[in-house]
């Protein structure tokens, strides 16, 4: 059975059975109707996923892994904060009526700083640092600039990727691992999104660093469920679950601005049916 599944069913069962409720508070999110949205949470989850051993996508339902690997790459390898470079439309209410979404995510990444080596974005930066200096303890993205929150439509969620390589014993290629760190996750909407996302990224910079993709460690400040979510929730968990499908990428590209979907390659992915019309609370 997938071990994806099992995290995200302990973790679902935890929060519901002992997390914290927000019923009475003053939140900011609501529901469509306008009533608030509250939550029932867990502070500081930390979920931890083997990429050697199997591709974390969940099968008590499908992960659109294409989608999510378009999204991934709309922020890191495009660079962009315009939702008309991006094919899925889970951006569209957050963006202008040109399709920005503000100084955000892409637009965080595409600045540049001048280093001794020169001038480099921030996956630039990341990239170069994996060639050259792969055991720095200082390689990572932070999507999260104080300066410019004012003019986000949305505050980043997962805002930090930090790279670690490490060398396995009996391994001829180094080993390359990140941890993830984000503030605040609506868990039925977009945890296994957001995981399956940053697992990609691991693998596509793995390759094209000559290294192996070894653990994402996924480290969530606020993990919530909506109250509205909950029974969806408790029925998900209830499901059969399914061996984890395998996931690779085409071996022949080296260049981390040459991937694109086509180039993402998912085998044997068997799974429940999908959930449908799940409110979002904004």
């Amino acid at each position: 059975m997938s071990k994806a599944d099992q995290i995200f069913v302990d973790m679902c069962r935890n929060i519901i059975d002992y997390g914290t409720t927000t019923q009475g508070q003053r939140v900011r999110p609501h529901w469509e109707d306008g009533s608030s949205a509250y939550t029932i949470k867990q502070f500081g989850v930390c979920n931890r996923y083997n990429l050697s051993e199997e591709f974390p996508a969940l099968t008590l339902r499908r992960t659109g892994l294409k989608s999510c690997m378009d999204e991934v790459l709309w922020i890191y390898q495009r660079k962009s904060n315009n939702i008309k470079d991006l094919k899925p439309h889970i951006w569209d209410e957050w963006a202008d009526e040109s399709g920005s979404i503000g100084k955000a995510y892409g637009y965080q990444v595409a600045q540049k700083t001048h280093y001794p080596e020169g001038n480099m974005d921030q996956m630039d930066r990341v990239l170069w640092q994996l060639k050259n200096e792969p055991y720095s303890r200082r390689i990572m993205t932070n999507l999260y600039q104080f300066a410019d929150l004012p003019e986000m439509n949305l505050y980043p969620c997962a805002f930090n990727a930090i790279y670690n390589v490490t060398q396995e014993p009996n391994e001829s290629r180094p080993t390359l691992n990140m941890l993830l760190v984000q503030r605040s996750q609506d868990v039925l909407a977009a945890n296994n999104w957001n995981v399956c996302q940053y697992a990609l990224l691991l693998m596509m910079v793995a390759q094209v660093s000559q290294m192996n993709a070894g653990e994402l460690v996924h480290m969530i400040a606020d993990a919530h469920i909506y109250d509205r979510h909950v029974p969806v929730i408790e029925e998900l968990i209830s499901r059969p679950q399914y061996a984890a499908p395998r996931v690779s990428l085409n071996h022949e590209i080296h260049n981390f601005y040459d991937f694109t979907t086509k180039d993402l390659i998912v085998e044997n992915y068997q799974h429940g049916p999908q959930v449908k019309n799940i409110p979002i609370a904004v």
